[in-house]
Protein backbone atom coordinates (compact mmCIF):
# COMPACT_ATOMS: atom_id res chain seq x y z
CA UNK A 1 0.00 0.00 0.00
CA UNK A 2 1.50 3.38 -0.77
CA UNK A 3 0.10 6.26 1.42
CA UNK A 4 -0.15 9.83 0.96
CA UNK A 5 -0.03 11.94 4.04
CA UNK A 6 -0.75 15.72 4.47
CA UNK A 7 0.70 17.63 7.33
CA UNK A 8 0.44 21.42 7.59
CA UNK A 9 -1.32 23.61 10.38
CA UNK A 10 -4.60 24.60 11.06
CA UNK A 11 -5.85 26.75 7.96
CA UNK A 12 -2.95 25.42 5.79
CA UNK A 13 -4.93 24.31 3.00
CA UNK A 14 -5.20 20.46 3.63
CA UNK A 15 -8.67 20.16 2.94
CA UNK A 16 -8.25 22.25 -0.53
CA UNK A 17 -5.28 19.74 -1.13
CA UNK A 18 -7.85 16.81 -0.99
CA UNK A 19 -10.39 18.83 -2.84
CA UNK A 20 -8.12 19.16 -5.29
CA UNK A 21 -6.36 15.64 -5.38
CA UNK A 22 -10.11 13.62 -5.02
CA UNK A 23 -10.22 13.68 -8.97
CA UNK A 24 -7.38 11.36 -9.05
CA UNK A 25 -9.77 8.93 -7.45
CA UNK A 26 -7.60 8.18 -4.13
CA UNK A 27 -9.54 6.99 -1.28
CA UNK A 28 -8.83 9.26 1.73
CA UNK A 29 -9.70 10.10 4.95
CA UNK A 30 -9.08 12.54 7.79
CA UNK A 31 -7.68 12.39 10.74
CA UNK A 32 -9.67 15.26 12.55
CA UNK A 33 -13.15 13.03 11.29
CA UNK A 34 -11.85 10.58 13.11
CA UNK A 35 -10.87 12.58 16.11
CA UNK A 36 -14.21 14.35 16.09
CA UNK A 37 -16.16 10.40 16.02
CA UNK A 38 -13.89 9.22 18.73
CA UNK A 39 -14.47 12.88 20.81
CA UNK A 40 -18.78 12.39 20.13
CA UNK A 41 -18.56 8.86 21.92
CA UNK A 42 -16.05 10.21 25.09
CA UNK A 43 -16.24 9.16 28.16
CA UNK A 44 -18.44 11.67 30.39
CA UNK A 45 -14.99 12.12 32.36
CA UNK A 46 -13.73 14.04 29.62
CA UNK A 47 -17.08 16.11 28.81
CA UNK A 48 -15.06 19.61 29.50
CA UNK A 49 -12.15 18.69 26.93
CA UNK A 50 -12.59 20.68 23.95
CA UNK A 51 -12.08 18.37 20.37
CA UNK A 52 -8.38 19.30 20.70
CA UNK A 53 -7.77 19.37 24.68
CA UNK A 54 -9.49 15.19 23.71
CA UNK A 55 -6.89 14.67 21.23
CA UNK A 56 -4.18 15.46 23.38
CA UNK A 57 -5.36 13.17 26.48
CA UNK A 58 -6.27 10.34 23.77
CA UNK A 59 -2.47 10.80 22.63
CA UNK A 60 -1.34 10.61 26.38
CA UNK A 61 -3.26 7.98 27.57
CA UNK A 62 -2.56 5.60 24.55
CA UNK A 63 0.70 6.97 22.93
CA UNK A 64 1.51 9.42 20.40
CA UNK A 65 -0.06 7.42 17.68
CA UNK A 66 -2.98 6.63 18.55
CA UNK A 67 -4.90 8.29 15.81
CA UNK A 68 -2.80 6.46 12.98
CA UNK A 69 -3.84 3.09 14.60
CA UNK A 70 -7.17 4.18 14.79
CA UNK A 71 -7.10 5.61 11.06
CA UNK A 72 -5.44 2.42 9.33
CA UNK A 73 -8.31 0.48 10.84
CA UNK A 74 -10.25 2.64 7.71
CA UNK A 75 -7.70 1.92 5.14
CA UNK A 76 -8.03 0.16 1.97
CA UNK A 77 -6.69 -1.05 -1.55
CA UNK A 78 -3.37 0.01 -3.00
CA UNK A 79 -2.97 3.75 -2.29
CA UNK A 80 -4.31 6.01 0.33
CA UNK A 81 -4.46 9.60 0.99
CA UNK A 82 -4.35 10.82 4.97
CA UNK A 83 -5.13 14.12 6.14
CA UNK A 84 -3.59 15.53 9.06
CA UNK A 85 -0.96 13.88 10.50
CA UNK A 86 0.51 15.60 13.66
CA UNK A 87 3.63 13.51 14.40
CA UNK A 88 6.56 11.74 13.43
CA UNK A 89 5.42 9.39 15.73
CA UNK A 90 2.02 9.15 13.43
CA UNK A 91 3.82 8.95 10.44
CA UNK A 92 6.33 5.59 12.10
CA UNK A 93 3.24 3.93 13.05
CA UNK A 94 2.24 3.97 8.85
CA UNK A 95 5.95 3.67 8.05
CA UNK A 96 5.25 -0.13 10.20
CA UNK A 97 2.44 -1.01 7.43
CA UNK A 98 4.09 -0.50 4.55
CA UNK A 99 7.61 1.48 3.67
CA UNK A 100 5.64 3.46 0.65
CA UNK A 101 4.99 6.37 2.88
CA UNK A 102 4.89 9.91 1.36
CA UNK A 103 4.39 13.30 3.65
CA UNK A 104 3.82 16.46 1.69
CA UNK A 105 3.68 19.14 4.30
CA UNK A 106 1.44 22.41 2.88
CA UNK A 107 3.09 25.60 4.57
CA UNK A 108 0.81 29.08 5.34
CA UNK A 109 1.95 32.19 6.94
CA UNK A 110 0.36 32.33 10.15
CA UNK A 111 -1.64 35.51 8.83
CA UNK A 112 -2.97 34.02 5.75
CA UNK A 113 -3.67 31.01 8.29
CA UNK A 114 -5.46 32.73 10.85
CA UNK A 115 -7.90 35.31 8.36
CA UNK A 116 -8.75 32.07 6.67
CA UNK A 117 -9.66 30.56 10.69
CA UNK A 118 -12.05 32.75 10.91
CA UNK A 119 -13.47 33.21 7.91
CA UNK A 120 -14.38 29.60 7.64
CA UNK A 121 -16.64 29.85 10.97
CA UNK A 122 -16.06 26.39 12.09
CA UNK A 123 -16.91 25.37 15.78
CA UNK A 124 -13.31 25.14 16.44
CA UNK A 125 -12.10 28.83 14.61
CA UNK A 126 -10.39 31.60 17.05
CA UNK A 127 -12.23 33.90 18.67
CA UNK A 128 -8.92 35.81 18.99
CA UNK A 129 -5.07 36.37 17.81
CA UNK A 130 -4.36 34.41 21.18
CA UNK A 131 -6.37 31.62 21.01
CA UNK A 132 -4.82 31.12 17.29
CA UNK A 133 -1.44 31.09 18.45
CA UNK A 134 -2.50 28.43 21.22
CA UNK A 135 -4.08 26.47 18.78
CA UNK A 136 -0.56 26.14 16.73
CA UNK A 137 1.67 25.96 20.16
CA UNK A 138 -0.54 22.95 20.90
CA UNK A 139 -0.06 21.50 17.42
CA UNK A 140 3.73 22.27 17.44
CA UNK A 141 3.71 20.30 20.85
CA UNK A 142 2.35 17.27 19.35
CA UNK A 143 5.66 17.20 16.72
CA UNK A 144 3.60 18.87 13.66
CA UNK A 145 6.81 21.30 13.17
CA UNK A 146 9.27 18.49 13.12
CA UNK A 147 6.74 16.24 10.45
CA UNK A 148 6.44 19.16 7.86
CA UNK A 149 10.55 19.78 8.17
CA UNK A 150 11.02 16.24 6.93
CA UNK A 151 8.60 16.05 4.82
CA UNK A 152 9.28 14.53 1.17
CA UNK A 153 7.49 17.10 -0.70
CA UNK A 154 6.19 20.69 0.54
CA UNK A 155 3.90 23.08 -1.00
CA UNK A 156 3.37 26.98 -0.58
CA UNK A 157 0.00 27.58 -0.08
CA UNK A 158 0.19 31.58 -0.35
CA UNK A 159 -1.52 32.29 -3.47
CA UNK A 160 -4.35 31.39 -5.35
CA UNK A 161 -6.48 28.71 -4.97
CA UNK A 162 -5.97 28.21 -8.78
CA UNK A 163 -2.30 28.15 -8.44
CA UNK A 164 -2.46 25.90 -5.28
CA UNK A 165 -4.69 23.28 -6.93
CA UNK A 166 -2.09 23.16 -9.90
CA UNK A 167 0.77 22.62 -7.05
CA UNK A 168 -1.71 20.05 -5.75
CA UNK A 169 -2.07 17.95 -9.33
CA UNK A 170 1.66 18.38 -9.82
CA UNK A 171 2.61 17.16 -6.58
CA UNK A 172 0.00 13.90 -7.16
CA UNK A 173 1.50 12.99 -10.79
CA UNK A 174 5.34 13.33 -9.04
CA UNK A 175 4.22 10.83 -6.37
CA UNK A 176 2.08 8.60 -8.34
CA UNK A 177 5.64 7.83 -10.77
Amino acid sequence: MRMIITAGMPGSGKEEFLNAASGTGIPFLRMGDIVREYYSKRDPKDSELSVGGFANIERERFGFDIWAKRATEKMYGDIFIIDGCRSMDEVRSYLGITPDVHVVAIFTSPNIRYERLVKRGRDDAPKDVDEFRQRDEREISWGLAETMVLADKMIINESSLDDFKKNVVRTMEELNR
